[in-house]
């Protein structure tokens, strides 16, 4: 080769796995983790998710398994989804202080105290017509479903919850939340705001697990359009003026250049969730034998804390966990 030619000489921090690891920019820990775990009410229940492999809908007698092998794994933060049979027009299981989400939270906290408690706050787990709010001429009534969306949230720091989750994407949603916290008496209890959150095809497997499929309809008037950039900032912006102390992102693989921008633009956590239809489609691909899942699941899980991510609310949480002790 010529010896006049001067080029960059990159492959020189590539040469071995150690000198690929020495020098790499991103990382993976159990602890960037929030693990979800669908509670079904009934004893002896452990019904795997048809279409969410390898995902359980579990009964108060085997959630403090599920929990304590998360918590070996490293996994220090969960997310508490309720499976309820009594449903109404309101969602009033919901915010029932000793609902299933409550005592599932009272439950941990009493035999893992370190373990984060995140409650996911919503109504449409718990309303007969699977909307997220109360229902007025066919549609939701914003200012309606703000009332019981903060008296699910008081009833869950009431629990014991560590950090409320609002998903419903109902306007001024977040200030609601924080006045009645604060008024209650927990104003210590952070809100960590779906503030992202896109009408997306990726849901259908969640809604099969938290049996939470709209009646009638779609939730199109309160979740965001995917064709939307500039919208996000704009919903993002409303909650961190109006009390938010984390950003949700959701769901995340198609949203990574929304994650960027929620970085770009804020300086409190970023959450991206990595949701069920992101999960069901990497599990059928390798229970086909189509994909190398351990290397897919670690590089599609990189890309999110590439791109802006702080935490990652994932199914995937265990198996990353078991994979990180095995290569260390």
């Amino acid at each position: 080769m010529d010896q006049q030619l001067s080029f960059k000489r990159h492959r020189r921090l590539r040469s071995s796995s150690s000198m690929r690891s020495l020098v790499r920019e991103t990382h993976l820990r159990p602890t960037d983790f929030i693990y979800p775990i669908f509670v079904i009410e009934g004893s002896n229940i452990k019904n795997e998710i048809s279409s969410m492999p390898g995902i359980y809908q579990l009964s108060f007698d085997h959630l403090l398994e599920e929990v304590k092998e998360a918590y070996e794994l490293g996994i220090r933060s969960i997310i508490l989804f309720g499976v309820v049979s009594n449903k109404d027009e309101i969602g009033s299981e919901a915010f029932h202080d000793h609902g299933i989400i409550q005592e599932a939270t009272r439950m941990v906290k009493k035999a893992f105290p370190d373990i984060l408690v995140v409650a996911d706050t919503c109504l449409c787990e718990y309303t007969s017509h699977g909307h997220c709010g109360v229902i007025q001429n066919q549609d939701v009534d914003n200012d309606a479903s703000l009332e019981l969306l903060a008296k699910t949230a008081v009833s869950q720091a009431k629990a014991g919850a560590d950090i409320i989750a609002p998903s419903n994407m109902m306007d001024g949603f977040v200030v609601v939340i924080r006045k009645a916290l604060d008024e209650a008496g927990f104003s210590h209890i952070p809100i960590m705001s779906y503030a992202v959150k896109y009408a997306s095809a990726f849901y259908g497997p969640f809604r099969d697990a938290a049996d939470s499929t709209p009646q009638f309809g779609d939730r199109k008037t309160y979740q965001m359009d995917p064709a939307n950039r500039l919208e996000a900032i704009r919903e993002a912006s409303s909650d961190v003026e109006e009390g938010a102390d984390f950003l949700i992102v959701k769901p995340a693989m198609s949203y990574l250049d929304i994650v960027r921008e929620i970085r770009d633009n804020f300086d409190l956590p970023v959450v991206a969730y990595n949701v069920s239809g992101e999960y069901s489609m990497v599990k059928a691909a390798a229970q086909k034998g189509w994909i190398d899942e351990k290397a897919l699941v670690m590089e599609k899980l990189i890309s999110m804390k590439r791109a802006g991510a702080d935490l990652i609310i994932s199914y995937f949480a265990k198996d990353v966990a078991k994979w990180l002790q095995e290569s260390n």
